[in-house]
């Protein structure tokens, strides 16, 4: 079970915005579809420690990561969060595998353990990446490169993955079997995934349950296998696409968008 709750509030000075996320789920992946600036990243932030919302709390299966009521906020090194930034953030001067093995370490373990070091090596197996273990970031194609952030994430078995926009750093002809390949390796680790995205094909190729977020809110439920979904609020996101190739797609598509779907 992924249950949020946060209430915070961030400012720049000149502008505010006002996060309000609300959302439960049992769901293998959970993602959270809508516009840039409607608060998915603030939420994954705040879920991986990075940001200290002002109320609410985080629960991942049965463990509290932040519940401001009670005093817990558990340091992000100690909240098993695998985080998939967008930009990857590989460390140019790290081979693929010193990338890998870097959640395994710490200024006073400056080595992993025989144990990590071979969960390091299966990860690469796993990833196709063994033959490119000593190769630096910059000679990677961009699927490689998610690969490889991807290990790095899973390296430190974590309780939950976190995916921030993962195909929006490649090349569009790259993305239909990119998203195949990281659906395969979710439904392979098992590891509960809450994913950002404001494409609607990232939530069709990997979500089972999609919120619909806007100004810093949840306002829809999708369920995605099913084609069924229930307000939360009644703000809705605005705009239409062209219709897919299935009925069910047309009733996910229309489902998320908040706008009627037509035979």
């Amino acid at each position: 079970m992924i249950d949020i709750d946060l209430n915070t509030s961030v400012t720049d000075g000149t502008r505010r915005f006002d996060l309000a996320m609300r959302f439960a789920c049992e769901a293998p992946v959970v993602a959270l579809y809508g516009p840039s600036g409607a608060g998915k990243s603030l939420t994954l932030q705040s879920i991986a420690g990075l940001l200290r919302p002002t109320a609410g709390h985080v629960r991942i299966g049965e463990r509290t990561l932040f519940d401001a009521n009670r005093g817990i906020d558990l340091p992000t090194a100690e909240r098993r969060v695998g985080y998939l930034f967008q930009n990857y953030a590989l460390f140019p001067h790290l081979s693929v595998w010193e990338n890998v093995a870097f959640g395994l370490t710490s200024w006073w373990r400056q080595r992993p353990s025989p144990r990590d070091a071979a969960r390091v090596d299966g990860l690469l197996q796993s990833f196709g990446l063994t033959a490119l273990a000593y190769s630096r970031p910059a000679t990677l194609s961009g699927g490689q490169q998610q690969r490889v952030a991807l290990a790095r994430a899973l390296a430190c078995e974590p309780a939950v993955l976190l995916l921030d926009e993962p195909f929006a750093a490649l090349n569009p002809m790259l993305r239909q079997d990119l998203r195949r390949e990281l659906a395969q390796v979710c439904a392979c680790w098992q590891t509960p995934v809450v994913m950002i995205t404001h494409d609607i094909d990232d939530v069709l190729a990997l979500a089972d349950v999609a919120f619909v977020i806007e100004n810093g809110q949840a306002v829809r439920e999708v369920d995605v296998r099913h084609g069924e979904g229930r307000d939360i609020t009644q703000r809705l996101l605005p705009g239409l696409v062209a219709a897919p190739a299935s009925a069910s797609e047309r009733a996910v598509r229309a489902l998320l968008l908040g706008i009627p779907a037509h035979g």
